[in-house]
């Protein structure tokens, strides 16, 4: 017993100290609790903040019109005959590059539109199975983003609003998924590009009248044939817009990009309107695809344009159709790349460089005494026009030239 008791005696300061040292703990874990709720807080406020900035903001830089509802990062006029936007009105902040917030799906009418928006019933329906899964009738087109979801990704509240279908448009799969969802990952990554910099954006269908409508949709949603988009810059004082049509794209987007100036022409739409008045027609007139569009800057070039070309000619864009068809055609464009393979086979990529390449061409090692010239050399940065058959490489149109007479260095007249 004796034992036991001086045991307990002894054993007594390191109870004391461990009860202390748990004590401890506890407070400095309620201090990081404290501290996570008035982070929690101080996020909130700031997050308030840049929302009432964004508002301010794109009033400030002026809105296409003076009839027009104020989301909390987005303002948009809505047109009720074609059961959506006119237009919407958003600025990608640079807390887009650091933004983690996640696609919520959330599609809901707008509740600001006092007339009533689009609803899901307008795009298609939905029955519920036995197994408590949805069989979906679409209608045959996509509810496409006006102001992309992926914008507001620095902030939940901006991002859920984006799926009000005041922000919705009916949009062909092909274009929503590919080509305008491309064009939407441009002007993100023109972020990355340029720290520091908040772009103000304006997006909407070009609406006209007698557009077909979705037939089976409750309120009869007008088919958009073109949708625009217009992004401005200030802080380098260079803006940009495009124009395309609601359909599968084969053509890149610098195809469809021109200056502000000529979607206001297009639209009727007067952007940026606040600005003083030399501000606003030197950034609205002049156009630097490259300066939007890196792969330009790198040395890419736009397929030539269909109508400038000799009858019989193609872009390499054109080459596409007849990938495979077995027959001879002139494909002209722009030598932006060589190289030599490890088999000594010479390639050329025309208008676009790998991995992006849109045509290609090459010579085998075999065939390149048949030339009086390095093609390679001779080549480069030259627009040419070749004339072979169009094969299927790895799901690139390519021709194989065999002869120095398949090319033409120039297109005729030009």
């Amino acid at each position: 017993m004796f034992r036991s008791l001086l045991f307990l005696i002894l054993l007594f300061p390191a109870l004391l100290q461990a009860q202390n040292l748990d004590e401890q703990l506890r407070a400095v874990e309620a201090e990081l609790a404290a501290l996570e709720a008035q982070k929690k807080v101080l996020n909130e406020r700031r997050e308030g903040i840049k929302l009432e900035r964004i508002q301010h903001d794109l009033q400030a830089i002026g809105l296409p019109s003076e009839d027009y509802i104020m989301h909390s990062a987005m303002a948009l006029e809505y047109a009720e005959a074609h059961e959506q936007a006119a237009w919407v009105a958003h600025i990608i902040l640079p807390d887009v590059t650091s933004g983690n917030v996640g696609r919520t799906n959330d599609f809901r009418p707008d509740p600001k539109v006092a007339t009533g928006t689009a609803v899901e019933e307008d795009y298609f329906l939905k029955y519920l199975q036995a197994d408590s899964t949805y069989e979906y009738d679409g209608f045959g087109y996509d509810r496409g983003h006006l102001a992309p979801s992926a914008d507001f990704r620095w902030s939940e509240k901006a991002l859920s609003e984006s799926y009000y279908y005041s922000n919705m448009s009916p949009q062909v799969a092909e274009f929503n998924r590919e080509a305008w969802a491309e064009l939407e990952a441009l002007l993100r990554g023109y972020l990355y590009e340029n720290p520091g910099v908040q772009l103000y954006v304006v997006t909407g269908p070009v609406l006209e009248p007698d557009l077909p409508v979705i037939e089976r949709s409750v309120n009869k949603v007008s088919i958009p044939e073109r949708y625009f988009k217009v992004a401005l810059d200030l802080k380098n004082g260079r803006g940009i817009g495009f124009i395309m049509p609601n359909e599968k794209i084969s053509y890149p987007l610098e195809s469809f990009a021109v200056s502000i100036d000529q979607v206001e022409a297009v639209t009727g739409l007067d952007f940026f309107n606040k600005l003083p008045e030399v501000q606003e027609n030197a950034l609205e007139q002049i156009l630097d695809k490259s300066a939007w569009i890196p792969e330009l800057a790198g040395g890419d070039v736009e397929p030539l344009f269909p109508p400038d070309l000799p009858p019989n000619h193609f872009n390499t864009v054109q080459s596409r159709q007849y990938m495979g068809k077995g027959m001879e055609i002139n494909v002209c464009g722009t030598v932006v790349s060589t190289r030599y393979s490890r088999s000594g086979n010479l390639w050329l990529n025309i208008d676009k460089r790998f991995p992006n390449q849109i045509f290609s061409v090459f010579i085998r090692k075999k065939d390149l005494p048949n030339f009086s010239f390095d093609p390679q050399i001779v080549l480069a940065n030259k627009k040419v026009c070749f004339r072979g058959e169009v094969e299927n490489f790895s799901g690139t149109p390519t021709m194989n030239i065999h002869l120095e007479e398949a090319i033409q260095i120039g297109v005729p007249g030009q």
